[in-house]
């Protein structure tokens, strides 16, 4: 299960702990759906057991803090965060109600304890919470960001839709909403607002694969092959260990009529995910 996070943002005059709001986890919206951070800082996905030794002294450390503050609701939520990390959810969850029950207004830690039931497969209860966050502070973004991927996995588009843009209009030079809106139109099939949403995420963050492979894709579905391919190219070179972005790739190619060069691109895909669909699609037409 994949996760990508956006940043709480201070509150009330406060310094807020920083924490992280997943984009949509893989729910059956096809290649378009695979989506990996943009301009946020990663926090809540489970760390590799190579970092437990350090995520344990992290935990260690932030137990002392609350220790010594016991009623500071940053605290908890901070810790919540590193239990999240390491993929301790229902600590995670608990650290969130506690920053909630000593400030009932904490639109971070709403966010941040739905993310964690979202985590864990909780999906009613992080809506409820999303909104509770909302209710708190209209004006943070994370929250409709977090509600806004939510209802694209449950194929809520239209509503998908409104939150994603109301995170833009609250947060403009942020990617991640674009390319998650970007995502929810291309689901409707209005490519050309798909395209615009992706050019704006790529704008604002050029450093990320899933943008110009999603681009890829809508260039694709409205003829425009060649681009497509320039795209699929340009997320292969930020990230050549994505099988989808070479089986893409290899439509292209095939498309443009270069059957060999697209057999070798859907070999690679294969390579690094043998059940990848649309590779073994691609094989077949192909004749490989």
């Amino acid at each position: 299960m994949n996760g990508t996070m956006a940043e709480a943002l201070p509150q009330g005059g406060k310094r807020a702990w920083r924490f992280a709001v997943p984009l949509v986890l893989a729910l059956g919206l096809g290649a378009c759906e695979s989506v990996t951070p943009l301009n946020l800082p990663s926090v809540a996905e489970i760390d590799d057991p190579s970092n437990a030794p350090a995520q344990q002294a992290n935990i260690g450390s932030l137990t002392d803090v609350i220790r010594r503050n016991p009623n500071d609701p940053q605290a908890y939520n901070t810790r919540g965060v590193a239990f999240a990390r390491s993929g301790r959810f229902g600590e995670a969850v608990a650290d969130f109600s506690r920053a909630i029950q000593l400030n009932p207004e904490y639109a971070a830690a709403y966010t941040n304890r739905g993310l964690a039931h979202r985590q864990a497969g909780r999906n009613a209860e992080a809506l409820t919470d999303f909104n509770r966050a909302i209710e708190a502070d209209a004006r943070y973004y994370p929250a409709y960001l977090a509600r806004g991927n939510l209802k694209r996995a449950q194929g809520n588009l239209g509503q998908a839709i409104a939150d994603l843009g109301e995170v833009i209009r609250l947060n403009p030079e942020g990617a991640e909403a674009y390319h998650s809106r970007g995502l929810a139109y291309q689901s409707q099939g209005q490519h050309n607002f798909a395209l615009s949403d992706f050019d704006g995420a790529i704008d604002r963050n050029p450093y990320v694969a899933a943008p110009f492979q999603a681009r890829g894709q809508s260039r694709l579905a409205t003829g425009k092959v060649d681009d497509a391919l320039e795209d699929f190219n340009a997320a292969l070179n930020i990230d050549n260990r994505n099988a989808e972005s070479w089986a893409l790739r290899g439509v292209a190619l095939s498309r443009q009529g270069k059957k060999s060069d697209a057999a070798e691109s859907f070999q690679r895909a294969m390579a690094i995910d043998g059940n990848n669909r649309t590779a073994r699609e691609g094989m077949r037409m192909t004749g490989f």
